[in-house]
C-alpha cells in the first residue's frame, strides 16, 4: 500500500517491473532514469552479474510537487532467475503497481508464462491481487517477433498489451505512465486521494509530466 502522509503532505509509490530473465526489465529502467529530467531523479543502481543478469534491483526515485504535495515514486525491478525467489518476494512487498515485461521471442512464450504464473503466485500470498498490472511486450524490433493478436494475453483476451523496444527507448515512458495512471485511480478508489489532497487523475499525470520526458518514437522499427 502507498506510504500516505496527510499532515506531511507526502505520498510514496512503489512500482516493480517484473518478468522472467532477459526480457528487457533492466533496460525499461536505464530508459526511463534517462528520460527523467536530471534535477528530479535519483541514483540509478544496479548489481549485475557477470553474464549481465539482474541479481537484484534497480532503485528510481522520481521526486516533484504538485499542490503543495511532495510525491517520491520508487521504481524496482526484480531478478528473473528462478534461484532468486526469495528476492522477487521481498521486493515485491509493499508494491502499489507491477509493469510485467514479456519477451517478444515467440521461443520465451513458456518462460513468459512461467514468469506471469510466479508473479500471480507471488501477489496472492502477499494480500497484492488486486494491484494494477501492465502487460509489456518488449523486444518489437525482433524480425520473428509474436504478433500482438497471436501473444499469450495471459488469460484475459481483453487485455491491453503495451508494445515495447527498450534498448532503443521505444515504448519506455508509454507503459511507465500507463502504469501510473492505473496506480492512482486504483489508490484514488480506496485512499480518496483526489478527495483528500485536491489533485485529480489528471493534475496528478500532468504534474508527472513536466519531471518526465514524454517524446518517444511512435513506432517499432523494421
Amino acid at each position: 500500500m502507498a506510504q500516505v502522509d496527510f499532515t506531511e503532505r507526502q505520498l510514496t509509490l512503489k512500482l516493480v517491473y517484473y518478468g522472467p530473465p532477459l526480457s528487457g526489465k533492466t533496460s525499461n529502467l536505464r530508459a526511463l532514469h534517462g528520460a527523467v529530467d536530471k534535477l528530479n531523479r535519483g541514483r540509478l543502481m544496479t548489481l549485475d552479474t557477470r553474464d549481465d543478469r539482474t541479481l537484484f534491483f534497480d532503485l528510481l526515485p522520481i521526486f516533484f510537487r504538485a499542490s503543495n504535495f511532495s510525491f517520491r515514486i520508487k521504481v524496482y525491478t526484480v531478478p528473473g532467475q528462478p534461484v532468486h525467489e526469495a528476492t522477487r518476494k521481498v521486493v515485491l512487498a509493499g508494491a502499489d503497481g507491477v509493469v510485467f515485461v514479456a519477451d517478444s521471442d515467440p521461443d520465451q512464450a513458456a518462460a513468459n508464462r512461467l514468469s506471469w504464473q510466479n508473479l500471480l503466485g507471488n501477489l496472492d500470498s502477499l494480500g497484492l491481487s488486486r494491484l494494477p498490472v501492465v502487460v509489456q511486450y518488449n523486444k518489437r524490433d525482433l524480425p520473428r517477433a509474436v504478433t500482438l493478436d497471436q501473444a499469450d494475453r495471459f488469460g484475459d483476451p481483453d487485455r491491453k498489451l503495451v508494445e515495447a523496444s527498450a534498448m532503443q527507448g521505444i515504448g519506455v515512458v508509454t507503459t511507465f505512465f500507463e502504469l501510473v495512471g492505473r496506480t492512482w485511480d486504483s489508490l484514488d478508489r480506496d485512499l480518496k486521494l483526489a478527495e483528500r489532497l485536491g489533485i485529480d487523475s489528471v493534475s496528478f499525470r500532468s504534474a508527472l509530466t513536466e519531471h518526465v520526458g514524454v517524446t518517444e518514437p511512435d513506432r517499432i522499427p523494421g
